[in-house]
């Protein structure tokens, strides 16, 4: 019988019983509850671990050096005002947020590494603009992440050195 041939009451049981346990939410909304905790988490100035990829973001990592600086201005220059980086000063590193997504299309580079799901990052509160520890060396601006076609392009001109990749295989177990 299809549902418009059933009678009212029989439609509302048949639209209770598809709906699903009535403590389960949905698992876009698990999701969708996660990221909003951690973004008033950040907003809140405290440092906060996210998970990359699905909906938020990849990281593009590469060192903190000169090299990586010119390719900043570079941005700059493209976007506007660079989209969000993290400096990592004990690490030497830049984080640089890009399009969720961009891991998978990244293809290897000699002076970049591209991470996605399932990796995470610790992003620091949106009020640390210096160090000690990570700090928003651009800050995150709702509005933007930074294009990856451009940053590749620059950072193969600039050619940041030293590069992350030697490093971050030994740390994650994971091939660059």
């Amino acid at each position: 019988m299809t549902t418009a041939a059933m009678p009212t009451g029989a439609k509302m049981q048949h639209l209770v019983d598809s709906s699903g346990a009535a403590q389960e939410p949905a698992a876009d909304m698990a999701d969708l509850a996660e990221v909003i905790r951690t973004l008033m988490a950040v907003e809140a100035r405290t440092d906060t671990r996210v998970r990359l990829g699905r909906n938020l973001f990849d990281v593009v990592i590469t060192s903190s050096g000169l090299q990586a600086r010119a390719t900043v201005a570079v941005m700059d220059q493209v976007q506007g005002r660079c989209g969000p980086v993290i400096e990592d000063p004990e690490r030497g590193w830049l984080y640089w947020l890009v399009p969720p997504g961009s891991s998978a299309l990244w293809e290897p580079h000699s002076h970049a590494v591209c991470l996605g799901a399932p990796h995470t990052i610790t992003l620091p509160s949106l009020n640390r603009r210096v160090p000690p520890g990570p700090y928003w060396f651009r800050p995150s601006a709702s509005d933007r992440l930074v294009p990856t076609r451009p940053l590749r392009d620059a950072l193969a001109h600039f050619r940041p050195e030293p590069t992350p990749h030697a490093e971050l295989a030994a740390r994650l177990g994971i091939a660059t």
